[in-house]
Parts: C-alpha cells; sequence; structure tokens
C-alpha cells in the first residue's frame, strides 16, 4: 500500500503545493482521508453512509481547460482489492458527484471513480459555456478514468488486471461515448438505457412537453392516463410473447395501438395530441423523423406523460436548448424545422454518441452490454435498437457484432429499474453479488471479459417486499422470450425465439449524427 499515514499527509502537502501554484496545472487534490470507521459523510448534505469497508478516499479537480471545473472521486479498498477498476457514470444533467454508484463499487471490492461531469452546480445554469458542454459531453469521464487509474497505480504499486464501466442514462451516455471516443479505457462497458442521442431525445422531451401543455384544460387526468395503458395492454397482451395476462408489453414492436380506441374517454383534441405524441417528433417542415415515438405501454408510468404536463419537465430536461438559446430560452416558440438545425450544429459534435464504428474497442478484444427497458418513457428503447443495428451494419453482422457487443431487452422495465415487468438482473450491483451468475448482469460482464464466455442469456426478475414475484429469461437481441404456458411468474415456463430485427421508425440520417 501507499505510504504509511504521515507520509500521505506530507505527499498531499507537497501536491497541493505543487499543483496550486505550477501555471497550467490540470488538477488539484482538494481532499484525501483514509476512512477506517466504516462511515463516512457526503459533503454539502452531510448525509451519513455506514456500513463501508475501509477505504482511501480522493477528492480531486480537475481543469483539463481553464474554463473547465470538474469533480472527481476516487474511492479506494485499503483491504480486498479485487484488481479491478470501475468507473461509473451519473444521471440527468449531473452536477454532483453519485455517492450511491461508489458506494456499489467499494463494496463489491473495486478501485471506483465518479465525477460531476462538469455541470456543479446545474446543468441549466451553464448557458455561456462551451467547455463545459464538451466535459458534459464526453472529458470528464474520460478524465475520471485517466486520474483514478493514476491514482491506482501509486496506491497499489501496480495497474488494475481489468478495467470496466458502468452507468445508466446519462451514465449510459457516457458509457457510449468512452466506447467510440475512448476505446483504450475500459476492457467491459455496461450501458443501460443510454441517453446517447441526446439532442434529439431532448427534442423528444421537448416535443411532449409542448403537446401535454398546448392548453391547459385539455391535460390528461391520471385516470385517463391509466385508461390509455389499460387500453393498449388490452389489445396487445400475450401476442408479442408475453403471457395474456401480463400487465406490461414484452415486445412494443410487435404492438399496435388505434388511437380511435382511446375517444370513449378522450376528448377529440386530446386523441389527435395523444396520436402526435405516439408518433413522435417530426420535421414540420420537410416531414422527417427526428427521434423514436413514445413507447407504447408507458404512457401512465413514473415519467410517462403525466411528467410532461406543467413547469417541472422544462426545469429539468430543458437544459441543451438554454445552453443553444440562452438563459432566457421559451419553448413555446421552439422551431422543430430551423431551432432544431441550430441545437444540432453547436451540441450534437459534443454530446451526442451515435457513431457506430465500434470497429477499435473489438480490435482490441472490448465488450459491451447494453440493456433498455420495454416502457421506459424517459429513453424509449426503440433508440437503442435502431443504434444497434447502424452498428451491426458498420461491422458487417449481426454474428460479428454479438462476438463483442450484445443488447438485452428487458419486459415490462422502467428506466433504469422499476416498472410493472422484470426489472431486476444485478445492474443495482448488489452486495453480494447474486450467487447466480445469470442474475448478475456485472459478473456475466466480468465473465465475457475475463473468461472469454458470452452471456447468451439472463435471469430478470421482479421482487414484492424482498421476495421474488416474477422471473422472466432476456436473452442478446433479436431474441426474446416466448410463454410456453404453466406459471407465467416461472423462468422455466418461456423459451427462447427470435424477433425480428429492427421494426421501429427509424430517424432521418441528420438526425443520427
Amino acid at each position: 500500500m501507499l505510504r504509511n499515514t504521515y507520509s500521505d499527509r506530507l505527499f498531499l502537502v507537497l501536491i497541493l503545493v505543487v499543483l496550486c501554484i505550477v501555471p497550467g496545472s490540470a488538477q488539484v487534490i482538494t481532499s484525501m482521508e483514509d476512512i477506517t470507521g466504516g462511515t463516512f459523510k457526503e459533503p454539502h448534505s452531510q448525509k451519513e453512509i455506514t456500513g463501508l469497508p475501509a477505504f482511501r478516499r480522493i477528492a480531486v479537480v480537475s481543469h483539463p481547460v481553464p474554463e473547465s471545473n470538474i469533480r472527481i472521486e476516487v474511492w479506494l479498498p485499503a483491504k480486498n482489492w479485487n484488481g479491478r477498476f470501475l468507473g461509473t457514470g451519473n444521471g440527468g444533467g449531473a452536477g454532483s458527484i453519485s455517492y450511491g454508484a461508489l458506494v456499489s463499487g467499494l463494496k463489491r471490492g473495486f478501485a471506483v471513480a465518479n465525477t460531476d461531469m462538469g455541470t456543479s452546480p446545474g446543468a441549466h445554469l451553464l448557458y455561456d459555456s462551451p467547455e463545459k458542454w464538451k466535459d458534459f459531453g464526453y472529458r470528464a469521464t474520460h478524465e475520471m478514468t485517466v486520474v483514478a487509474k493514476k491514482f491506482i497505480r501509486e496506491y497499489y504499486g501496480k495497474e488494475p488486471l481489468y478495467s470496466y464501466f458502468q452507468g445508466c442514462s446519462t451514465g449510459g451516455q457516457q458509457a457510449l461515448s468512452e466506447a467510440q471516443r475512448y476505446p483504450e479505457d475500459y476492457d467491459g462497458i455496461l450501458a443501460g438505457a443510454p441517453a446517447n442521442n441526446r439532442t434529439h431525445l431532448h427534442a423528444m422531451f421537448l416535443w411532449c412537453h409542448a403537446l401535454c401543455n398546448e392548453d391547459p384544460s385539455l391535460m390528461f387526468t391520471k385516470e385517463q392516463l391509466q385508461k390509455i395503458t389499460e387500453t393498449v395492454i388490452r389489445r396487445n397482451a400475450g401476442k408479442d410473447g408475453g403471457a395474456s395476462t401480463d400487465n406490461f408489453l414484452t415486445d412494443p414492436r410487435m404492438a399496435v395501438a388505434d388511437v380511435n380506441e382511446f375517444s370513449s374517454f378522450l376528448s377529440a383534441k386530446q386523441v389527435e395530441i395523444v396520436g402526435k405524441i405516439l408518433n413522435g417528433p417530426v420535421n414540420p417542415v420537410t416531414g422527417e423523423r427526428i427521434y423514436c415515438p413514445f413507447p407504447l405501454g408507458s404512457e401512465d408510468k413514473p415519467s410517462g406523460l403525466e411528467y410532461f404536463q406543467g413547469k417541472s419537465a422544462v426545469e429539468g430536461l430543458l437544459y441543451p436548448f438554454i445552453w443553444a438559446f440562452g438563459k432566457e430560452f421559451d419553448y413555446r416558440k421552439f422551431d422543430f424545422d430551423r431551432d432544431m438545425a441550430k441545437v444540432d450544429s453547436m451540441l450534437a459534435p459534443i454530446l451526442n454518441a451515435n457513431n457506430p464504428d465500434l470497429l477499435p474497442l473489438k480490435k482490441r478484444n472490448g465488450k459491451i452490454i447494453m440493456y433498455t427497458g420495454t416502457c421506459d418513457p424517459i429513453v424509449p428503447f426503440q433508440d437503442a435498437v435502431n443504434y444497434y443495428e447502424r452498428v451491426v451494419e458498420k461491422v458487417g453482422s449481426l454474428e460479428e457484432t454479438q462476438d463483442f457487443f450484445r443488447y438485452f431487452i428487458i419486459p415490462g422495465m422502467n428506466h433504469c429499474g422499476g416498472g410493472p415487468g422484470v426489472n431486476d438482473f444485478g445492474q443495482s450491483f448488489p452486495t453480494p453479488p447474486n450467487p447466480d451468475r445469470e442474475q448478475d448482469v456485472l459478473t456475466l460482464l466480468m465473465d465475457w471479459v475475463e473468461r472469454h464466455e458470452a452471456p447468451e442469456r439472463m435471469i430478470a426478475t421482479r421482487y414484492k417486499d424482498g421476495t421474488v414475484e416474477m422471473q422472466r429469461p432476456v436473452y442478446p437481441y433479436p431474441d426474446f422470450p416466448r410463454y410456453k404456458g404453466g406459471d407465467p411468474a416461472k423462468s422455466r415456463n418461456y423459451e427462447r425465439v427470435t424477433h425480428p430485427r429492427g421494426n421501429v421508425p427509424v430517424p432521418a440520417g441528420k438526425y443520427l449524427k
């Protein structure tokens, strides 16, 4: 291990002195401490985290360019390090360290790191900070990775045996950005619900918000939203591989919806609005598709249509438009032709991780597992389908793509977890790991990287009050579980079948950059 306590303090002082006085220094260590009592208080919130193993905490502020202010934390197990590094992702517009991600990784024995992505104190405030936009888009995650590996070498006296990255939502964007821009950073990448098509995803948010707030008298009630979803499920359940008793869709790509069926409980204008939402955002001048549609069967779910009613969505989801148009941005005046072009010209090259060329990662034997839920209204799974198919086209075949990149679609899962279907396959990194490797996605990824055992299936679970309520197998796309009969809650009552590939609306090429 690195030095004794006195020497560590001296080491820290020297680093602080050097980094603070040398012009152009890129990194400043703001804190270095040994946490030995199993308890850590989060800075600022003072929230107390207990039950931790002993570790060294290193907090860094990185300035790859003078305008950057990237906060990074690296946690190093004092004992029982598993020899591996785990980089972790953030959520939303970031702006703070995700201590939950650090805790999960540390308890598993990883040297672990996280970053606020340089957007503190809030992404919506960065309307005149183009360098911080780059930090959020790609630079902060790479900087975190470089810094963490440096401290691992110094603390343990050796390189990590393997390096992994995991994240969901914005963390999924970080994951794919790393795979595309810095394929040498990680050996295995876990990308959940990736918000990699960032500018166009936020166009979908704006599209839904504008339609839901067009007339306050037309806002949907909870009961109406529930009836929309119930109508969709009743029409399609059991026809897409799931059981007829399901209250979710296994594969919404095989589902159909007739908005006219909603007319018994919606006004004509509300039916029109729902139709536009379920069709997804389009350019009003050219008719070109901008982003995929809102996923069928998720209308009444958390972060569904109710979420886009009122002001909350504007405040939390529209920061890219504030960056492009300034702090006085008015969503009601947004032009999906002219203004979308401006947003893309400014932000798509730095925020979007849409490049399908993952061949450099493949050549160095890197692996990716990507997952999305079919009941996720925040990052619709259809966009991940589109991205995966573009990767297949670039690589040359599905078989060659699956050699290093596999994609799992989780029936009935909401955004990163939760939802009415199966929604837990170890993506929250429980400690200890599930002894059944098929129920622990990180174990599957590590086995793929280190043992060359490709994941052929996962077992996804829905728990209720700590007990198993439902389990189903999930398979690498384009394969899905199909119900054979018997108890639909038992995974043994499903077989593996192949569904048609693609089968989702594809945005115009200019909206895939």
